[in-house]
């Protein structure tokens, strides 16, 4: 069977993919959960959070009802502090951290109280940063994601004049392009990085991919130093047979698909397979489900204990009617007519290995899903010709943050191989520092 454009309508789709996790509905019952902090010193919840927000800090000026203050101390240590309040696994960061889960009580909602700090300030632009005056330094920046933002944001504060080479038509990386609209909707994105280049300085010039529109030699030689943080994207292969019939697609460009054009084109099958368990094949397999998919089962080759996404995702895709496999690793893809009809499986078992930790071994068992969907998710690459091509010195296709060209600094997901959204943030903070001893 084709697969078939989903037949959501407007309505449908709003409802389907509108906010997941709504903001507080009044001061009163944001003050309620503020007021339940304690304000721990030395708060763990600050030292799980790659940016170190002052956690307590921020959530007792909400108490206070000081929501500037609130507002400025998330976004000077991270100004994408809104967009991470929806996107971060806090159950592994700083909710993770809360004293509260000590003594078997709820954890404070921290991400829930940063976006209440932030949304207004965001959404009407309050100038809580001032620019110095301009140094005539400039810096030129690859990439208008989380850490290139957060390199030009810090940038420009101390007079640097900073230019952003951008491969799309928008701005904001993967909180634009890569993340389910539920999580972080369009508007959103948009609303951000326009409070980022509120502060002036920071011009982004669109559709310039590295490699293709500009050089890195040019950059070299029009600007007083570079900043890489054009991430990752290139999706893994499975490597088995099948994986180039009609009706295979890989996760990244599944969600970038759904992000960028108008949702009624995209097709979706009525039986879908996801491969992998991280958040960017739960993306895929609740917006699979939510435009209209009538199965989708989710393929993990190890258990819950080792998958990479929080039980805070899983649970999302639970509610969707996802269905889960574990201990399941892709043999081949069948098809008929050149089109996906079955994904074969291996059944997996638990071993104990050398180390004592157990490790997934195939075994002879064989499982067969029919489908006419398979999306892959098991991860993405660096892009190692472009990395070669610029003759920039690394590990797999990863570089580092100081390169080995004088002036050419990196960072985020191209340096780390793709973490977590708040670790390109701080990536792109440190990068700036590293640029402004270089320049000064």
């Amino acid at each position: 069977m084709p697969l078939r454009n989903n037949r959501l309508t407007d309505d449908e789709y709003k409802q389907q993919f509108g906010d997941i996790h709504p903001p507080f509905e009044s001061h009163s019952a944001a003050l309620v959960e503020a007021n339940r902090c304690l304000f721990c010193y030395d708060a763990p919840c600050t030292k799980s959070c790659p940016t170190s927000i002052n956690v307590p800090k921020f959530i007792k000026q909400i108490t206070t009802d000081n929501m500037k203050g609130a507002a400025y101390t998330i976004l000077t240590a991270n100004i994408m502090g809104g967009g991470c309040s929806r996107v971060c696994p806090v159950e592994k960061l700083c909710e993770g951290a809360c004293v509260f889960n000590l003594m078997e009580e709820e954890a404070i909602p921290i991400a829930k109280l940063q976006r209440y700090a932030t949304d207004k300030v965001i959404r009407e632009k309050w100038p809580l940063f001032e620019r110095k005056q301009s140094t005539g330094k400039k810096v030129a920046i690859v990439g208008a994601g989380p850490a290139g933002l957060s390199c030009a944001h810090a940038l420009s504060r101390e007079g640097v004049d900073v230019t952003i080479y951008e491969k799309e038509s928008k701005g904001g990386g993967l909180m634009t392009y890569g993340i389910a609209a539920y999580k972080v909707t369009p508007q959103f994105c948009e609303e951000e990085v326009d409070y980022i280049l509120s502060l002036g300085g920071i011009e982004i010039l669109y559709n310039q991919e590295l490699g293709k529109d500009i050089t890195l030699d040019t950059l070299q030689n029009n600007y007083d130093a570079v900043y890489l943080a054009f991430g990752v994207g290139l999706a893994r292969q499975l490597e088995i047979p099948g994986e180039q019939l009609s009706g295979v697609v890989n996760a990244i460009n599944f969600i970038y698909d759904i992000r960028t054009n108008n949702y009624p084109a995209i097709p979706v099958g009525d039986m879908v397979a996801v491969i992998g368990m991280g958040m960017t094949a739960i993306d895929a397999a609740t917006q699979a489900k939510r435009l209209g998919a009538k199965e989708v089962t989710l393929v993990y080759r190890r258990t819950q204990q080792e998958m990479p996404c929080t039980e805070a995702e899983l649970n999302i895709a639970k509610l969707d009617g996802c269905k889960i496999i574990w201990l399941a690793a892709p043999k081949e893809i069948l098809g008929e007519n050149g089109k996906v009809t079955r994904l074969v499986c291996h059944v997996m078992k638990l071993e104990a290995s050398a180390n004592g930790r157990p490790t997934p071994v195939i075994t002879d068992e064989i499982i067969t899903l029919p489908v006419d969907m398979v999306i892959k998710a098991t991860g993405q690459m660096p892009f190692e010709q472009l990395v070669h091509s610029n003759h920039l010195e690394n590990d797999k296709g990863k570089i580092e943050s100081v390169t080995n060209i004088k002036g050419v600094f990196a960072g985020g997901d191209c340096v780390n191989g793709g973490k977590e959204v708040v670790d390109a943030i701080q990536a792109g903070k440190e990068g700036a520092e590293l640029i402004l001893e270089y320049l000064f």
